[in-house]
């Protein structure tokens, strides 16, 4: 194996395994070959080599394959340690470094690929000190996520896991900290548009999601930002935080263990963006490049009215989910109140409130009135396809989809305005009989709805 950086320097490997003699044997010259040093130092005794692979980005980082696994040098080859990790001690007859990824070619346990070294080529940085450090991550490439339609395989069926899905993101901490550990994403000038904490806590809790109709081996289980002291590595799945909505999925294209609820935050964009690691005040940034999938040929300018169209809906989605949780938490405290006949209770006044809310979220306002509108809850419904509709391929709004738009921006105005109008008058009258009445008044709540919780399954 010749090396990347000098013409006089270069690695062979020898293997006397036919001959029974298990010893491990690689060596090194910077001569040319007139000279040749053997660099066994830490290698397993009973392991004899079969590759050695100098990496093309850092001189000094070198690999070497035995019949037992994968070891690394830091000082080209002077001292080895193991690098198995979760792979068979079996024999690794090759490897090759492809981009940022280890390749190994095993005898009888396949392909396994270590994604992205690019932290082995800063160890010796980050261990320079005891402070937090942040890794320097490789380019992130925008590829979506697999939609075949076919359910998961079953759990028993041997399988490999799929590789990272976003930029991976590497940190050190010496001490687990005091306080929360904070990462965040930015974009353009410090725009943050992605934030996670080592405080961060689930959305459902496992109890409710056991009694989903989703088996629990499908779903990506919930993490929050690694806090201990050692080496961490999150990826970030290239989304902007999601939408808020009245009802989550999951989709039949599922992968195992690693299926997220739908929808999703819009994708980012190709381009560049700030990594920042927050530890007990001190700030730690590094640069992070997004490419796009070569394969796909939108122009950028293609992805931008994509994605600004993206971010509109999401901004509606979230914003008439909202007002629907709100207005059917209204609805359900009026209706109880209602049922329950308490006296001193405005009877006429909650009977005109319950009209009202009812009006907004399911009935839509004649063609020929003043101002026509979609009903609110369907009107929430029809934006949520458009999102997904939008979000399916790299590819610009159609005509079709813009019109779309176009008309439920006008009808949420519409539905907005009402709502507005309900909390700002309507509301507060009917809770100042109420308090008249010593009777409870009526809470604006956005809990979710009592079916949300992602148990359906999406099979589009």
């Amino acid at each position: 194996s010749a090396s990347h950086f000098d013409d006089d320097t270069a690695y062979a490997s020898v293997s006397r395994f036919r001959v029974h003699d298990l010893h491990p044997y690689i060596y090194r010259t910077h001569d040319g070959g007139k000279n040749w040093q053997l660099i066994n130092a830490g290698l397993p005794d009973n392991a004899p080599a079969d590759t050695v692979r100098e990496d093309p980005a850092e001189k000094n980082l070198v690999f070497a394959g035995t019949e037992n696994g994968v070891s690394v040098s830091f000082d080209a080859g002077d001292h080895w340690q193991t690098l198995q990790l979760n792979l068979p001690h079996t024999s690794a007859r090759d490897l090759w470094i492809h981009d940022d990824d280890l390749i190994v070619a095993t005898h009888g346990r396949s392909f396994w690929i270590l994604d992205d070294i690019s932290p082995l080529r800063q160890l010796t940085k980050s261990a320079s000190d005891a402070s937090p450090f942040l890794y320097q991550p490789e380019v992130a490439f925008r590829v979506r996520r697999d939609t075949n339609t076919d359910t998961p395989i079953p759990p028993d069926e041997p399988s490999a896991e799929n590789p990272p899905d976003g930029a991976i993101l590497d940190y050190y901490l010496a001490k687990p900290p005091s306080s929360p550990v904070v990462l965040e994403i930015m974009m353009g000038q410090n725009q943050l548009i992605r934030r996670y904490s080592s405080a961060d806590q689930p959305e459902i809790s496992q109890d409710a999601l056991a009694k989903q109709l989703i088996p629990l081996y499908w779903i990506r289980p919930f993490k929050s930002l690694p806090n201990g002291a050692g080496m961490h590595r999150w990826v970030w799945d290239l989304h902007l935080p999601p939408p808020t909505v009245t009802k989550h999925e999951y989709p039949i294209s599922a992968v195992p263990g690693d299926t997220q609820r739908s929808p999703m935050g819009p994708l980012a964009l190709p381009g560049k963006y700030t990594v920042r690691l927050t530890v007990e005040g001190q700030t730690y940034s590094a640069p992070l490049e997004v490419k796009m999938d070569p394969r796909v040929k939108a122009t950028p300018e293609a992805l931008q009215h994509q994605f600004a169209q993206q971010m509109h809906l999401s901004e509606m989605l979230s914003r008439s989910s909202e007002a629907v949780m709100q207005a059917h938490s209204v609805q359900s405290q009026l209706q109880k109140l209602s049922l329950q006949k308490q006296k001193g209770a405005p009877s006429k006044e909650l009977d005109a409130v319950i009209h009202s809310i009812t009006n907004l979220l399911e009935k839509a306002a004649d063609g020929n009135a003043a101002e026509p509108r979609r009903a609110l809850e369907t009107l929430n419904n029809d934006i949520g396809t458009l999102y997904g509709l939008l979000g399916a391929a790299d590819a610009p709004p159609t005509k079709a989809i813009l019109q779309a738009i176009a008309a439920a921006d006008t009808d949420l105005a519409a539905d907005m305005k009402q709502w507005e109008q309900f909390k700002s008058a309507e509301l507060p009258e009917l809770n100042r009989k109420l308090r008249a009445a010593k009777l409870s008044e009526i809470q604006l709540d956005s809990s979710l709805l009592p079916d949300n919780g992602g148990m359906d399954i999406n099979e589009d």
